[in-house]
């Protein structure tokens, strides 16, 4: 295990240094690090890492959810909270429909499997949207029109959403029946998230008032009450639904609220961590792709995920019809509502886990669609921001 943890860490800054020096992001590198190193070209990445790859996957999520609280001030959330909502349903219910209506035409497989497919691929990924609209704060770039801060709430309920569809598609399936409750209780889980995030945030920032304590102190205990969060969703699942996610994301907000001089220092501290963090997650996502598979369905799969971009970016604009956004801002939102990686990575292979004769092939479109839109999402971010959003001073 320590030697492909060497190897992971080398490579993937070697590779991700030659993509940065030709202006595309790293995380294109890391990527094609995963690829090579993984079980189906060189199979270097030892199995025990590979066994708790979703573990360090989800770490890497609360790494970059809690960076993003630090930086999301919930008072400028207030203000952009209807339509942070409406980016969270809309954009990923289309893009579902679209996939249930044309997959079957592209592949042999059932209505039912197109819609378990819509749901894997439909959420949009913190992992690539959050550190930018972290910088898009600092930089005062759409700050203005609440445009970054609405992205970050969109983006973390939209994983909410589309992960439940997804569970509740599953149960369809298995025979189990289509469940409407588990949709009324999204309100419920994103509400009572909001409510353990505030709280737990409260309560923290009152204990490092109270005793004095170094600030990686402070950094271990906030990484302490996120993991308490996934574990309590989980432990929860089946009596009272919470969002784990929701609830890291809002921690962190209400510390800044709290206390924003401790907040802007523990930014810093999760930058760093985050170094490491998205090196072993887009690592690991490359590390499930099968070369193989992929070379039979690769063009029509990519076809079918460019109609699905094309639907997703049609609901983004019908969310943002009532909004002071210009047409080139709302180019930008739709710019950052493309990216997949990280819910992709964690539910992609739990249809092939089931006996889902499509099992393969959802897996497969899910990495190309990590492959395709992550790198395309980031570049289109990257290289727009300065030219679609206007920079306040």
């Amino acid at each position: 295990m320590v030697l492909s943890v060497g190897l992971i860490i080398i490579s993937s800054l070697m590779i991700s240094q030659i993509f940065y020096k030709l202006n595309l992001p790293r995380i294109i590198g890391m990527l094609i690090t995963g690829i090579i190193l993984g079980p189906f070209v060189l199979n270097l990445i030892s199995p025990d890492i590979l066994n708790i790859s979703v573990d360090l996957r989800q770490i890497s999520l609360i790494v970059i959810l809690i960076r993003a609280g630090l930086s999301l001030d919930l008072e400028d959330l207030k203000k952009v909270g209807k339509t942070a909502l409406l980016l969270s349903f809309i954009p990923a219910t289309i893009e579902i429909v679209a996939i249930t209506l044309f997959a079957p035409l592209f592949f042999n497989i059932s209505y039912l499997e197109s819609a378990i497919l819509g749901s894997v691929i439909a959420a949009v990924s913190p992992a690539v949207v959050v550190p930018r609209m972290i910088h898009l704060l600092k930089t005062n770039h759409g700050k203005e029109k609440k445009i970054p801060q609405m992205i970050l709430a969109g983006a973390s309920i939209d994983d909410v959403y589309v992960i439940i569809i997804f569970t509740s598609l599953i149960q369809m399936y298995l025979g189990n029946g289509f469940s409407v409750l588990s949709f009324v209780l999204v309100p419920l889980s994103i509400f009572l998230g909001v409510i353990l995030g505030i709280s737990s945030g409260k309560g923290l920032v009152y204990l490092f008032k109270k005793f004095h304590m170094r600030d990686t102190i402070k950094v271990l205990i906030i990484f302490s009450a996120g993991f308490l969060f996934i574990g309590l969703e989980k432990a929860l699942a089946d009596m009272l639904p919470i969002s784990g996610l929701l609830a890291v994301m809002t921690l962190g907000g209400t510390i800044l609220k709290q206390h924003e001089i401790l907040a802007k220092r523990l930014v810093s501290k999760f930058e760093k961590i985050w170094v490491i963090a998205e090196i072993m997650l887009f690592v690991l996502v490359g590390a499930a792709v099968d070369i193989s598979v992929m070379a039979h369905v690769g063009f029509i799969a990519c076809l079918l995920i460019a109609i699905s971009m094309t639907f997703r970016m049609i609901g983004v604009f019908l969310s943002l019809i009532k909004t002071p956004l210009n047409k080139k801002e709302k180019f930008f939102v739709g710019f950052s509502y493309m990216p997949k990686a990280t819910v992709q990575a964690a539910i992609g292979a739990i249809p092939l886990a089931l006996g889902i004769p499509s099992g393969n092939l959802i897996l497969t479109i899910a990495v190309l669609a990590i492959l395709t839109t992550a790198p395309i999402g980031a570049i289109l971010m990257d290289k727009t921001y300065s030219k679609l959003l206007t920079q306040t001073i």
